[in-house]
């Protein structure tokens, strides 16, 4: 299947928000933090210094990930691919276009907040170089309970 990778554009919010909130229901709940940022992510992503990109297939938006400012480093978050189109490798594609996205801004790490349930993502996490890091006590995520880091 042929895949493109385009950047934020507003025409695209809403199709940010179903991603994320369709995962975050079937795996946990959507928190506060979550509907904040995902309600408008060009305030709260964007403007902020941050990123969002949209995977488009056969004409339509069946992915997502954000690289979210954190201070002076980046966050990738917000990552989602559409339950009919997993499996397919996509969510590979899209990591490895923002690991290319941050190694070309010259960025010298990206972290990611995660939960050990969600075994797929964490092994894809892993198997493109991320490895885990302690967590600090204060998480902007309830659900998470694992933190990683990859070294550009």
């Amino acid at each position: 299947m042929k895949i493109e990778i385009i950047p934020f554009h507003s025409q695209y919010v809403q199709d940010f928000y179903n991603l994320n909130v369709e995962w975050l229901e079937k795996h946990f709940y959507v928190e506060p933090y979550d509907k904040k940022v995902l309600s408008n992510p060009k305030k709260y992503i964007i403007d902020g210094g941050g990123y969002v990109f949209f995977v488009k297939a056969e004409n339509k938006i069946i992915g997502t990930a954000a690289f979210i400012r954190q201070k002076k480093i980046f966050e990738l978050s917000k990552m989602a691919v559409l339950p009919e189109y997993q499996g397919l490798k996509i969510g590979q594609q899209l990591i490895e276009y923002c690991i290319n996205f941050a190694k070309e801004r010259n960025w010298k790490n990206v972290v990611l907040y995660s939960n050990r349930s969600l075994v797929p993502a964490i092994n894809m996490y892993r198997k493109v170089g991320f490895i885990e890091l302690p967590l600090e006590k204060e998480v902007h995520y309830e659900r998470a309970n694992i933190k990683m880091i990859l070294e550009l």
